[in-house]
């Protein structure tokens, strides 16, 4: 489809295509963008070196010093992770969510958005970041096996079985690696790693929040932007109001 926006702010312009391999945040973000939901929102959080987020409601008018980052419609988006395909290069357009406590399954805002600034990343510091990620793929599969075993654990400690609870243990751990073998360890693609040491990036965001967009044109919109003087909860000290159109 090949669809574009433009996002207006008194900084100047940022033309953002929308990606077709994520149908659910392309299509709600043309729906909010025809009603004009985002007309007159903030760009209410902004942090240099990393991103800057709007597409809150409650940010219409806001007084200075209230609490934003709250609003948005009363539904959430299924997670559209196209990964390694799409991920948190300088420039992504990405969707907003609560955190992984409440949302496990990294359900996105039905509005929020953020849009990447990062930082560019040694070569030595992404296989950092993979033994990172081979660790954290070993705990989620560590911890839906635990899940899936609760019961059987929680009775075992009931009758205070330490011996068939160390056993149970140590059957978890083996099936992790087992698991973890198969769907082979977390690793960069070389785009990835050519655009994360060039261009920029958040990589550590990458499979954590749906990536559905990118900026065409205007990216020392979004640099002027991620620049700005902030105060509390990082909002900027002057509004950067925004009106969001389609081309």
């Amino acid at each position: 489809m090949n669809v574009k926006v433009k996002i207006e702010t008194s900084l100047g312009d940022i033309i953002v295509r929308l990606y077709d391999e994520t149908p659910r945040h392309r299509d709600n973000f043309v729906k909010l963008a025809k009603e004009g939901y985002f007309d007159g929102t903030l760009f209410h959080r902004v942090i240099k070196d990393f991103m800057i987020q709007g597409g809150d409601p409650d940010s219409k008018g806001a007084p200075a010093g209230k609490n934003l980052g709250m609003g948005g419609p009363d539904y959430t988006i299924p997670a559209e992770f196209v990964y390694p395909q799409l991920f948190h290069k300088r420039g992504a357009l990405s969707a907003a969510r609560t955190g992984d406590e409440v949302n496990p399954n990294r359900e996105s805002s039905g509005s929020q958005f953020y849009i990447v600034w990062g930082k560019t990343y040694k070569p030595a510091e992404l296989k950092q970041m993979e033994r990172q990620m081979a660790m954290q793929q070993e705990q989620a599969v560590f911890n839906k096996l635990v899940t899936e075993n609760k019961a059987k654990i929680m009775e075992l400690r009931r009758n205070r079985d330490k011996a068939a609870l160390q056993e149970l243990q140590d059957d978890l751990i083996a099936q992790t690696h087992a698991i973890c073998s198969e769907q082979g360890a977390p690793k960069l693609t070389d785009e990835q790693v050519k655009a994360y040491t060039t261009i920029g990036g958040t990589p550590f965001l990458d499979n954590q929040y749906t990536v559905f967009g990118e900026v065409e044109e205007g990216l020392d919109v979004v640099e002027q932007i991620q620049n700005v003087a902030t105060g509390r909860n990082d909002r900027p000290v002057e509004d950067i109001k925004m009106t969001v159109s389609l081309l």
